[in-house]
């Protein structure tokens, strides 16, 4: 059986995506969980008559630097997380990979929560990064590989989607949960959700073409009846069709199909050997300058630093154009669900992009001039232009550029370098911006046209290697 045949999953198909995708719901969900608990969380805002709440301190005093570096964690271990996928993945598999990093968020996000002093801060925010970076990589392929080759794209869209929530809730139950006695709850409620994915795996299918690879046919046979129902009139007898059902490659155009159809039972890759093959140079370059160019947009420093950026100019609004700003990248997720096999990968990123550095120049020339609405409405646009086309088409493009054998690799080279540069970004932006405004107030959109000058760049770097 193929998934030539399947033009949707069945009812338990479509619970199994649901369950897959809590790993990228996780991502986002601790990347914006300390922004509205930071001031109760250092002390900052603090209940004097209520010290202690169930055995453990209502806040942890802390310094800037010290909270800085607690967050920084979840880049460190998101790092380490996406680096070590590809042997983890081909190891235990997509299924155990998943079962992994709900353990790890689950421990993580408990041991943050009962924390009673930086340490186990320390610890747990490693931990739950450790997951997320694991996470990130093994959603796409897992998505590509159990989803029918009539709704690949549109099923890869919804990665971002998971993310994009993920953020939305964390910043919607700080309004309600950032206080001395409850937000702890935050955490708590993320182990919940991860234990609970943890416990129902066993009901859970393994990659159809994970199994095909290992050779495990009569696996793989029930496998895709599961997800896919029975396709009659749809050969069963050759499973290594399963691994050649979608869209071919986009590779340079000097590579075969021939090639890439034998590779269905070909070794898994490990990043060393990813990197000395030149045949597999191109995707890896596509994938790695598709991922380093959602951070080289600033996003990240957006989502990081849209109070601070906007504080002088809406002091007393700062906090709900950033949750607006969180909404409004939720509902632009959904548009390439229905656009991307309409329009294509590449246009749609193109056009995202432009659309991005407009708004950068104008989110620049707002914040220079004093003009309030100009900048607040441009950085709302930007979030909307990410959110079509840079944020969901390079978790898609991941499974698509590269042959079976290698795709766990290249996921792990693209997504640690992802994170990398998060971290950069995230480190740099304030002082950068500061550093290009030589003090003034009034120049502190200079940072956005450097980011607009290296996203165009990038760009031009990814219309050359990407054919699709």
């Amino acid at each position: 059986m193929t998934s030539e045949g399947a033009h949707t999953f069945t009812k338990y198909g479509w619970l199994v995506c649901l369950w897959v995708l809590t790993a990228s719901f996780q991502y986002g969900y601790h990347t914006s969980a300390l922004n509205q608990l930071q001031g109760v969380l250092t002390c900052k805002i603090a209940d004097p008559t209520v010290p202690v709440y169930y055995g453990l301190p209502t806040c942890i005093p802390m310094s800037d630097a010290t909270f800085s570096v607690v967050t920084s964690m979840y880049t460190f271990g998101g790092f380490f997380g996406s680096l070590s996928a590809n042997i983890v993945m081909d190891r235990y598999g997509r299924k155990g990979a998943s079962r992994l990093s709900a353990a790890l968020t689950a421990s993580g996000s408990a041991v943050f929560g009962l924390s009673s002093s930086v340490g186990p801060l320390i610890l747990g925010r490693f931990l739950v990064g450790l997951a997320a970076g694991l996470g990130i990589c093994l959603c796409p392929i897992y998505l590509s590989e159990i989803a029918p080759a009539k709704i690949k794209g549109n099923l890869g869209v919804l990665t971002q989607l998971a993310i994009v929530i993920g953020i939305m809730v964390t910043q919607g139950m700080g309004f309600g949960l950032a206080t001395p006695r409850q937000w702890r709850l935050v955490l708590f409620i993320s182990s919940g959700i991860s234990i609970f994915q943890y416990f129902i795996s066993p009901f859970v299918v393994e990659s159809p073409s994970y199994l095909n690879r290992k050779g495990l046919v009569d696996q793989q046979k029930v496998a895709t009846r599961r997800l896919w129902g029975e396709i009659h009139g749809v050969s069963q007898t050759d499973p290594e069709e399963l691994d050649n059902d979608s869209e071919e490659p986009l590779l340079s155009d000097s590579d075969s199909v021939a090639e890439h159809r034998s590779t269905g039972r070909q070794p898994t890759m490990t990043i060393p050997q990813l990197f000395a093959s030149t045949e597999l140079r191109r995707p890896l370059l596509t994938i790695i300058v598709a991922m380093m160019s959602q951070q080289i947009s600033g996003i990240n420093a957006v989502l990081y630093y849209s109070n601070d950026i906007l504080s002088k100019s809406l002091p007393e609004l700062a906090s709900y154009v950033s949750l607006g700003i969180t909404i409004v990248n939720f509902f632009m997720t959904f548009p390439p669900i229905f656009l991307i096999e309409r329009v294509g990968r590449k246009q749609l990123i193109q056009l995202s992009v432009a659309c991005a550095l407009l708004s950068h120049l104008a989110v620049g020339y707002g914040l220079n001039n004093g003009l309030v609405t100009l900048s607040s409405i441009a950085i709302t646009t930007f979030v909307m232009s990410f959110a079509f086309g840079l944020g969901p088409i390079p978790f898609v493009m991941i499974p698509e550029v590269a042959p079976p054998h290698a795709v766990s690799a290249i996921s792990s080279v693209g997504l640690s370098l992802n994170w990398s540069t998060n971290f950069v970004i995230g480190l740099i932006f304030l002082p950068l911006r500061n550093f290009l405004a030589h003090g003034d107030p009034m120049k502190e959109g200079r940072v956005f046209y450097l980011f607009a000058a290296a996203l165009f760049c990038s760009t031009l770097w990814f219309s050359k290697l990407y054919r699709g």
